[in-house]
């Protein structure tokens, strides 16, 4: 810790190279310090942040502290709180999407608890404080609405469609639209529109996340939301059996291919415990996401249990509610604040470009 006085110039230049989680640049420069009191040797400091790192909070006011305190005069006393600050969300793509931040959650093959991960990953951000939406881009089977337990509508006014709120989400899927019995048999060009049509003219509001439930497999929706949202992100979701892992390898490529990066694996179905004994048993394997995940250099976000109360959720509609569950909910917790880590350090390292205005 450095000699000196402590003055308000000196805290401002210790809190000068600390980055703002949301946008990779400097807290000071950004007008993020709010209030900043000197008395003696005691230092207040309140900085201001978005619900973009709401998960991350209480870590990032412990950063702030640890920042502080290997800069300022020794025998430095620090208070640092934070406060919630607006920013909106710049529009992204030739949609014109208001979010800061897209994440694509995909697998390579069905049956793996892609739709459920998705929504766990979503009803996550939002306890933790952020604006998240939910889009079910799996046209084909959709499952969102059941997951959700919603069987709400959506409707148009002033041609905006009104998008289905649940639990704090906004929600769009065609499974609101179409029959619970009724198949949808579109071709690419379709559901490029359809996918157009869902992140353009939804009344989203001001999104910190939008979280993309994906169709299983490799296909023309990756591609359409590569070209219609340029600066998505992609969550791989799999089991630890050998065969989902060469599964989930080929979504890692396809996502490649199409300019979306990879932030993480999510090993889902992990294992299971025995409500009766307490046993662990490794129904598919163990760890085998997390191998694969490290031998391809793609972040392991977390593995999700195999758990019978998370699937009568599930079934439900109250999907919601499994943060509750005292096996799963740390998992889960986990599983966004990883998640949400992983993308403040890549901001951090490579802050993002402010996105150009729509012309016409």
């Amino acid at each position: 810790m450095p000699e000196g006085q402590l003055t308000r110039e000196t805290v401002l230049n210790a809190l000068d190279d600390f980055l703002d989680p949301e946008l990779g640049r400097s807290i000071v420069s950004l007008e993020q310090v709010r209030q900043l009191k000197i008395e003696g040797s005691r230092a207040e400091v309140t900085v201001g942040l978005t619900t973009f790192a709401a998960p991350l909070w209480k870590e990032l006011q412990a950063e702030v502290v640890e920042h502080l305190a290997r800069r300022l005069p020794q025998g430095t006393r620090l208070s640092v709180s934070l406060e919630p600050i607006e920013r909106p969300a710049e529009r992204m793509g030739e949609v014109g999407l208001p979010a800061k931040c897209v994440i694509a959650v995909g697998s390579g093959k069905g049956g793996v608890g892609k739709s459920s991960i998705a929504a766990f990953l979503a009803y996550g951000l939002r306890r933790a404080g952020s604006q998240v939406g939910l889009l079910d881009a799996d046209v084909y089977g959709p499952s969102i609405p059941h997951l959700l337990g919603s069987r709400d509508k959506p409707c148009l006014v002033n041609g905006r469609i009104q998008p289905v709120r649940v639990d704090g989400l906004v929600t769009m899927s065609m499974g609101f639209l179409v029959p619970a019995g009724e198949a949808v048999v579109w071709r690419g060009p379709m559901l490029h529109q359809a996918l157009a049509q869902f992140l353009r003219d939804t009344e989203w509001g001001d999104l910190d996340y939008l979280i993309v439930d994906m169709p299983p497999g490799t296909g023309d929706v990756a591609l359409s939301l590569s070209q219609l949202v340029p600066l998505t992100r992609a969550v791989v979701v799999c089991t630890p059996q050998e065969v989902a892992l060469l599964d989930a390898v080929k979504a890692i490529a396809m996502f490649g291919k199409v300019g979306i990066p990879v932030v993480g694996m999510v090993e889902n179905m992990s294992h299971f415990v025995c409500t009766h004994c307490g046993t662990r048993h490794d129904i598919f394997g163990s760890g085998g996401a997390r191998r694969k995940a490290e031998e391809l250099g793609v972040p392991f976000l977390g593995e999700v249990p195999l758990n019978t109360h998370l699937r009568i959720l599930g079934d439900e509609g109250r999907i919601g509610a499994a943060f509750d569950d005292k096996d799963s909910g740390p998992c889960l917790e986990l599983l966004v604040r990883n998640l949400v880590r992983e993308l403040i350090t890549r901001r951090r390292k490579n802050p993002p470009m402010p996105t150009l205005p729509i012309l016409g």
